[in-house]
């Protein structure tokens, strides 16, 4: 039988003192700090070796049967931690354990050059582009005219950075994406296949055809931003679209030209935002959601997936549903609508015994 390949390997092994440290925890009172975890997994899988996490006391059961060295937790579920199992106390275990999985699995955190640290020799870099020391480039990348890139990014392979574009430091563009017409900040990640930059949706439309408008904005991604694999930022027409500081978007989502988005939104696969809409910090866009254009959505609203949005939202709210409404007014909506069938389907079967 072929040997099981690991993509990923740990980095090193930790001790639960070091753990605890590093994912903003607290080993419990009397476990021993000097064991050793090497690896993290689920309750059911997890090991001797191995770190686990419980954040849902409705898995409070597979905790009771897990086989790890430790687990994190919070306070509260410690009934449920077996003997011999260490504890790392935490009020946040899903994020302790995002920490300690980042300490072990550096490299699952961006994509990485295939070809290790350095500019490939099969690397396309023009004559004119500026490359700061640490830079890596995988073969078949190719960097244009007067591009800048930051310290210890790295260009995956077939990537594209058009003419003029600057990267930041510490930024990862992933296989095959394409970055034009753009300025990216610090710590990057754009995953495979994204498109940056390119042209807006915009025609000036008659009934002798539709007339292309020219579109020569640009698009500024901020610090911190993670965009996921074979998703679109068109650049502006006439002014700029804009990603701010840690926002993190999924894959497959489509973003029109000039929109702008605040700091720290999450928007979720197959989003559509038609152009010049606005969502402000801290905005959440569920699966599917559908923005129309021109509209803001206020700082931290949250839409549900599947949701049409047609006009502005107010700040804080919680919307749903085609147009998307208040939360409440939805479920409201949908419960009339279910009485109402209800009610047919009675009629209907008295008619039928009459």
């Amino acid at each position: 039988m072929a040997e099981t390949i690991r993509f990923f390997e740990p980095s090193r092994s930790f001790t639960l003192a070091e753990m605890a440290g590093l994912c903003e925890g607290e080993l419990r009172e009397g476990d021993d700090g000097s064991r050793v975890v090497k690896t993290g997994a689920p309750l059911e899988a997890a090991g001797a070796d191995s770190l686990t996490f419980l954040d849902n006391a409705k898995y409070s059961s597979a905790l009771q049967e897990t086989a790890a060295a430790a687990v994190i937790c919070a306070p509260k579920n410690l009934r449920h931690v077996p003997p011999g199992v260490a504890v790392i106390l935490s009020n946040q275990p899903y994020r302790s354990f995002a920490l300690a999985m980042a300490a072990l699995f550096p490299a699952a955190m961006r994509p990485e050059a295939v070809f290790g640290r350095g500019v490939n020799a099969g690397a396309h870099i023009h004559p004119t582009a500026q490359l700061e020391d640490g830079v890596s480039v995988d073969p078949g990348a190719v960097v244009g005219p007067n591009a800048q890139i930051g310290k210890y990014s790295v260009i995956c392979a077939n990537a594209v950075i058009g003419a003029g574009v600057t990267i930041g430091r510490g930024c990862a563009i992933g296989a095959g994406a394409t970055v034009g017409h753009a300025l990216i900040g610090n710590n990057v990640i754009l995953h495979g296949g994204v498109r940056i930059g390119n042209d807006g949706f915009g025609f000036a439309m008659g009934p002798g055809g539709h007339l292309k408008v020219p579109q020569v904005g640009r698009v500024i991604i901020q610090d911190h931003v993670e965009i996921g694999a074979n998703t679109c930022v068109d650049r502006g027409s006439n002014r700029d679209t804009i990603v701010g500081e840690g926002t993190k978007i999924d894959d497959l989502v489509m973003i029109g030209h000039n929109v702008v988005i605040g700091r720290h939104c999450v928007i979720v696969g197959q989003v559509g935002i038609a152009g010049s809409s606005t969502l402000q910090d801290y905005v959440v866009l569920g699966g599917q959601v559908a923005v129309n254009g021109h509209i803001t959505i206020g700082m931290g609203a949250q839409i549900a997936g599947l949701s049409g949005v047609s006009g502005d939202v107010p700040a804080g709210a919680r919307w749903g549903g085609v147009p998307a409404r208040p939360v409440k007014h939805w479920m409201r909506d949908i419960a009339r609508l279910r009485r109402e069938a209800f009610a047919m389907e009675q009629k209907k079967g008295k008619a039928t015994d009459e």
